[in-house]
């Protein structure tokens, strides 16, 4: 791998694939730097990720495998901190990951989520009823009113949660993914989250329910849950159970109105919304890095000769992943008759995201019936003139601005 000085991550995320490209030229594996001057590899080569992602050697607890950490020596106001001292699936390691992640597992088991099928039919059906009163001229922000609230409705039904705190999630949910943020406004909206969040357990204490959170309360007081663990779990399902559907439906009408030939073979039925699923995820990974993972011990890559050392901090970069340039030809092109649309986007090894399938099922419902509703959609600007949110984990962006035009008939 070419030596060179670290690389600096654009913290406002202007231009993740670019970013990506740059990365790439320096090897599987990159050494960088996140704000604050914390030192970190970013891993771009798909083949490196899943070996690095399916060992046990490499981590993603913070308070047993990343020296800086345990020492204090990382700024307790790092305006990522939120990424590596929560306690949850995501940061935990091992048994303890197992145990974490139990309680959620069923709540998205292949059975359970078919089962919502209807009730995501019915919100999406409402959301486009909402979307009909505008006029076919009208400029109107998609991601704002469609694929931002679609996703966060859905988990707050698998969450349970009342109907009068989905403005309050909605609000507060998109700030834990700004990586622009000053250490003081990263922490005022951490502590916004887990207020509502604490409001939400206390809620279900009282009206417990079949959900999710009644599921992890009744966790936490047979004992097998702390009550960090249980807010810290909250924390992960409502941001990971949104974001990542949200920036999904972004992308991929983005890129289907940028193509309006492939818009066509995907509304007639010639390609299956399915691969335009899988192709959206693949060309734009909705989550574009994702922290934090650590090296439990010094590991030598045998393929690569990259070494990382004990205590390293070690990104993922599901964006540069996604368009590796050995692994698929025309990686830079969106395009959905691919046969071969093979990514990373969920992740993989212990760690693949639980919600997965849910999001496929949420995008597939989603995007079929949009373009079944509003066919002559169009953007409202030009796809270069989309502003990125300042995110260089979160992959999409600030507005979605088009115009819905005219209405397909709807039956009597």
């Amino acid at each position: 791998m070419p030596t060179t000085c670290p690389y600096h991550i654009d913290p406002t995320g202007a231009d993740i694939h670019a970013e990506a490209a740059a990365l790439r030229e320096q090897g599987p594996a990159a050494r960088v730097v996140l704000p604050d001057g914390i030192p970190a590899w970013s891993v771009t080569d798909p083949g490196l990720i899943k070996r690095l992602t399916s060992s046990n050697r490499v981590s993603k607890d913070a308070h047993q495998h990343w020296p800086l950490f345990k020492e204090g020596k990382v700024p307790t106001d790092w305006s990522l901190g939120l990424w590596v001292a929560v306690r949850n699936a995501l940061t935990a390691f091992g048994p303890e990951h197992t145990r974490l992640r139990r309680p959620l597992a069923s709540a998205f088991s292949p059975r359970r989520v078919r089962a919502m099928v209807p009730q995501i039919e019915t919100i999406t059906a409402t959301l486009l009823d909402e979307l009909a009163t505008a006029g076919p001229d009208t400029v109107v922000d998609l991601r704002d009113r469609f694929a931002f609230r679609l996703p966060l409705l859905v988990v707050n039904v698998v969450l349970g949660v009342p109907d009068d705190m989905h403005a309050q999630f909605r609000d507060a949910v998109g700030g834990l993914f700004n990586t622009s943020l000053s250490p003081q406004e990263a922490a005022a909206s951490e502590c916004l989250v887990r207020r509502h969040v604490d409001t939400l357990i206390e809620r279900k204490r009282d009206e417990p329910a079949e959900d999710v959170t009644s599921t992890l309360i009744a966790a936490r007081e047979a004992g097998e849950l702390t009550d960090r663990e249980l807010q810290d779990s909250f924390i992960l399902l409502i941001g990971a159970g949104h974001e990542t559907t949200v920036n999904l439906l972004d992308h991929a009408c983005t890129n289907l109105l940028a193509h309006p030939a492939q818009l066509e073979l995907a509304i007639t039925g010639e390609v299956p919304w399915e691969n335009v699923v899988e192709e959206t995820l693949r060309h734009q990974a909705p989550i574009a890095t994702i922290l934090p993972r650590f090296a439990v011990e010094d590991i030598v890559d045998q393929e690569t000769g990259i070494q990382f050392s004990k205590g390293d901090l070690i990104l993922i970069n599901y964006a540069a992943a996604g368009r590796a340039p050995r692994r698929i030809q025309r990686p830079d092109e969106f395009d959905i008759r691919r046969t071969d649309t093979q990514h990373l986007a969920f992740g993989h090894g212990a760690h693949l995201c639980l919600g997965a399938e849910l999001a496929r099922i949420e995008s597939r419902i989603a995007l079929s019936a949009l373009f079944a509703r509003f066919p002559a959609m169009r953007l409202a600007e030009s796809p270069d003139q989309l502003k990125p949110i300042p995110s260089f984990i979160s992959n999409g962006h600030q507005r979605l601005p088009v115009h819905l035009g005219d209405q397909a008939r709807q039956p009597e």
